[in-house]
């Protein structure tokens, strides 16, 4: 029985384990170890965590991903004969298997944290403030909701750049910073920093979450429109 097409183009991009299996925690390991070493060399202060970024590296190795699922492995992709749309959703339930993995890891990650004290020294690792410090439940989904996020906003960009270019991928990147900064001065005019403080520092991570999702929602929608006319 032949597999179904989406699950084949899974399988496709999984021939480079590595880059999608092994790279990401590699790059986690080397960061909780300099996350060590850090506070090893310095004071330890009053706080009962001793938060740390390492963490990041692995989101933002999950957006590279992203870029060069589309980027890179894309044109060969298209020369066997399968569909844009087929290639696109094979690739968004790849992502979607990846980041429910990476967000399991992460919950785990954390009940060893703190059964363990922070690993003996009150590190934050696998946890962040308002955002990954909930149950485990919590964690894994908002965990899973962010690496899905990242891969396809990152497939989104790989689009972008195989339909215009780098000029037009750098124009993509720069119209996202010109509305980020749009909105920062509109919430500047209305003295509206203070309450958006406010919001993320008593909203749930369980609504931080579903913003993530509609975010993610969006996102495919807008992929999966850029892709059907890719020529490549």
């Amino acid at each position: 029985m032949r597999p179904a097409p989406i699950v084949t183009v899974a399988r496709y991009l999984l021939l480079d384990r590595v880059t999608y299996l092994v790279l990401p925690w590699a790059w986690a390991a080397f960061g909780f170890v300099l996350d060590v070493v850090v506070l090893q060399l310095t004071p330890a202060g009053d706080t009962d965590k001793r938060w740390v970024g390492g963490l990041a590296a692995v989101f933002l190795v999950v957006l590279v991903l992203g870029v060069q699922s589309v980027a890179r492995a894309l044109p060969f992709a298209l020369t066997l004969g399968i569909s844009r749309r087929t290639y696109f959703l094979g690739a968004s339930s790849l992502a979607l298997a990846l980041a429910a993995s990476f967000g399991l890891v992460v919950a785990v990650g954390q009940s060893v944290e703190r059964a363990t004290g922070g690993w003996g020294m009150n590190m934050a690792y696998f946890r962040l403030p308002y955002l990954l410090d909930g149950t485990w439940y919590q964690s894994w989904l908002t965990a899973t909701t962010t690496f899905l996020l990242l891969f396809v906003y990152g497939m989104w960009y790989g689009l972008i750049y195989r339909r215009a270019g780098l000029l037009g991928t750098a124009f993509f990147g720069a119209a996202q910073l010109g509305a980020l900064a749009l909105a920062a001065i509109v919430a500047t005019w209305l003295h509206g920093w203070t309450d958006i403080g406010h919001y993320f520092t008593t909203v749930t991570a369980i609504g931080i979450t579903g913003v993530l999702a509609a975010v993610v929602a969006v996102l495919l929608a807008g992929g999966l429109v850029t892709i059907r006319r890719l020529t490549v």
